[in-house]
């Protein structure tokens, strides 16, 4: 495979908005990253009585911790301008909510003009796998009513921005676990390359309501009893749990151009794979690692060793982020005279899972525009797993300006 395999059509960002912990908006965010701000907080008394769920011993039906990243508030919705009577609101799963605030606000963003685009070949691919809100509300059989399903499920959450605008391109909710919004990303990508669509609105979102699932993390030993991710550190000690919503509108670049748009980003290619058959059905895996890099790379037809910066998946956790550290390495490393840089968004905000892959693009083109490079925190000495002299690789750990 050489670099004229392939001639895919860059894709631009053109707009972009998200609701991430202690940020409620983008310019916020920026203050964050730049600043190094852990955004990490207890859990809101809203949310579950952590004191009644918590053992330090992990006990059966408990978690290890009491921190997460979350947002501010998630029961505010202006329902009459998306047209949803209160009962329907009511019945509204906050995920689906917070979808369509922030596409609005990501279209406006872009400066275009939302009522020109209804009717219009519009791609809605949305990353969401969190079903709390499902599963809170149908425990009481007095709640349902006739919105409880299209509020709960996860189809609609795509579904219901492409009904309100009036788009008429694919509208997929995709649920690939920790990649969904990155894998929405990809399939957008893909859609407005052979003109399936002709503007997209990509993203992922991860709300936090039960202790379930937290639950579960806990007794898998996966999450962190300090709340602190710690990514490819030697204090990494697990996950940390985050909640958010972020959105980018793509176009493909030549349109872009020539629509005169304020282009953020561009987007030279992507790919997607699986590992296959591991050592356990969760566990991530070296050369299936390294397999997607590199596709990706080639598809991008961008060199290895031109890779100034990567931002990783980086969850903090004792099993991953050695196995990360390893595939980027082995393919970076080869012909490279420079340290690559590595950091994680999951260090200011926690893990957003289906969110996780949005949040980490959005931080890095924030980083493009304001030409600046953030600290990952947590991080004093290294991860004793990761050989980072051999792989070519260093954590950024300060704020420094990107080279011209």
């Amino acid at each position: 495979m050489n670099e004229n395999d392939f001639k895919l059509e860059p894709i631009a960002i053109i707009g972009m908005s998200c609701r991430f912990p202690n940020a409620e908006n983008i310019d916020e965010f920026w203050q964050n990253l730049k600043n190094g701000i852990d955004c990490i907080s207890e859990i809101p008394d809203d949310r579950w009585d952590k004191n009644l769920f918590f053992s330090e011993n992990q006990e059966i039906g408990k978690m290890n911790t009491k921190r997460g990243g979350f947002l501010k508030s998630i029961d505010s919705f202006d329902a009459n301008f998306f047209g949803i009577s209160s009962e329907e609101a009511d019945s509204l799963d906050p995920q689906q909510r917070l979808l369509l605030e922030v596409s609005y606000e990501a279209l406006e963003n872009a400066n275009l003009n939302i009522k020109s685009l209804r009717g219009k070949k519009v791609g809605v691919f949305i990353g969401i796998s969190s079903i709390d809100y499902g599963q809170t509300y149908f425990t009481n059989p007095n709640k349902i009513n006739m919105y409880s399903i299209s509020g709960s499920t996860k189809s609609v959450a795509s579904n219901r921005i492409s009904y309100f605008f009036d788009f008429k391109a694919p509208s997929i909710s995709i649920d690939t676990a920790c990649s969904s919004s990155l894998t929405a990303i990809h399939l957008a990508c893909q859609s407005l390359r052979v003109n399936e669509s002709k503007l997209a609105i990509v993203g992922g979102v991860n709300i936090i309501i039960s202790p379930l699932i937290t639950i579960g993390f806990s007794q898998a030993q996966a999450t962190s009893p300090d709340g602190k991710c710690g990514a490819f550190s030697d204090s990494a000690n697990g996950m940390v749990r985050g909640e958010g919503c972020g959105i980018v509108i793509l176009k493909p670049l030549s349109q872009a151009l020539k629509d005169g748009d304020n282009i953020l980003s561009v987007i030279k290619g992507s790919a997607v794979n699986q590992d296959g058959q591991t050592n356990g059905l969760l566990a991530p895996n070296v050369e299936g690692q390294k397999d997607v890099i590199k596709s990706a790379l080639e598809y991008s037809n961008v060199k290895p060793e031109e890779m100034d910066f990567i931002e990783t998946h980086g969850t903090g956790t004792v099993l991953g982020d050695p196995i990360e550290a390893k595939a980027l390495g082995e393919i970076l490393s080869v012909n490279r005279t420079k340290i690559c840089k590595i950091g994680s968004v999951k260090t200011n905000i926690g893990h957003l899972e289906a969110g996780a892959g949005i949040a980490g693009l959005i931080k890095t083109v924030l980083c493009l525009n304001k030409g600046y490079l953030v600290p990952s925190l947590n991080y004093e000495n290294p991860n004793p797993y990761i050989d980072f002299d051999n792989l070519k690789l260093i954590v950024q750990t300060k704020l420094e300006k990107l080279e011209d």
